[in-house]
């Protein structure tokens, strides 16, 4: 049953199975395009559950996907969803120049307004990789034109995450303005902070974590945001020769996944980041 009063944040990084950054050593950019594409179908997939279950969410698409499916960018605007943006190229925060992430995040903007036909707000870093001593991204996503972001993890971990950071939505001041941002959910277990916002922790960890998390935000009065990737409902993809950390943390637990994510919208309420922002403030 979902709960009636509480409303969660439902997002997706619209990219394709070997876009992710740990095979960035054994797959150069240059090599994608040969690549078999799979996110068209398993978006589809997606879109049909949140059709089944009236969800609307925000699709965090990059830009390289959007430039090559138009038609996918498309689909998804015209069911009701936000589009915000992934980035171009899927390239961290933390591996680019201020000059490169300002033409990163304008292009992946212009590409992503003129197939929606609507403006777009909102922008996720990949991999999460607004980190401590990054904060300059911020300026530039406010001179870019966007007015929120969902970039921060407020965990510790080795390649990600902003410890420091509020665990509910709150509001960033910068010398360009103010943006506000929209952490990725996180529960307390023993006193620990734990990441229970969904992707590889969706598949890795027990199911009963992941709501017993969203069920505390909901005791906390506040939303969480819960993210997918479309290759996390697809089995079948092909296997890319990564080394074993690597494969576990990709590929485990992929046949599980949209069985878990339909018991998920159907417990608990979610929107989209513009809905949710229509009715609340920060």
């Amino acid at each position: 049953m979902r709960s009636p009063d509480r409303v969660h944040l439902f997002s997706v990084d619209v990219e394709e199975h070997f876009q992710v950054s740990a095979f960035d050593r054994i797959l150069s950019r240059d090599q994608w395009d040969a690549q078999p594409s799979r996110v068209e179908h398993s978006t589809d997939r997606l879109l049909e559950l949140l059709a089944r279950n009236a969800v609307v969410g925000t699709f965090f698409a990059l830009g390289w996907v959007a430039e090559r499916h138009p038609a996918l960018i498309r689909r998804i605007a015209a069911a009701g969803h936000e589009i915000a943006s992934h980035g171009g190229w899927h390239r961290k925060v933390t591996a680019m120049s201020r000059e490169e992430f300002r033409e990163d995040v304008r292009r992946s903007k212009a590409t992503l307004e003129d197939l929606s036909a609507s403006p777009v707000r909102g922008f996720r870093a990949p991999s999460f990789s607004i980190i401590p001593g990054f904060e300059w991204a911020f300026d530039v996503l406010l001179q870019a034109g966007y007015t929120y972001d969902s970039s921060l993890f407020p965990i510790r971990r080795p390649d990600y995450g902003y410890p420091g950071a509020p665990r509910a939505p709150h509001l960033i001041t910068r010398a360009s303005g103010t943006l506000l941002e929209f952490p990725m959910a996180t529960a307390t277990v023993l006193g620990i902070r734990v990441p229970v916002a969904g992707g590889g922790y969706l598949r890795q960890f027990p199911l009963g974590v992941i709501r017993r998390g969203f069920r505390q935000l909901e005791e906390a009065g506040q939303p969480g945001m819960f993210y997918i990737h479309p290759w996390e409902i697809d089995p079948d993809q092909p296997r890319l020769p990564a080394g074993r950390i690597t494969r576990i943390r990709h590929y485990r637990g992929l046949a599980k996944t949209f069985g878990r994510l339909e018991s998920l919208v159907k417990e608990f309420r979610f929107t989209s980041v513009r809905r949710w922002l229509e009715s609340n403030t920060v």
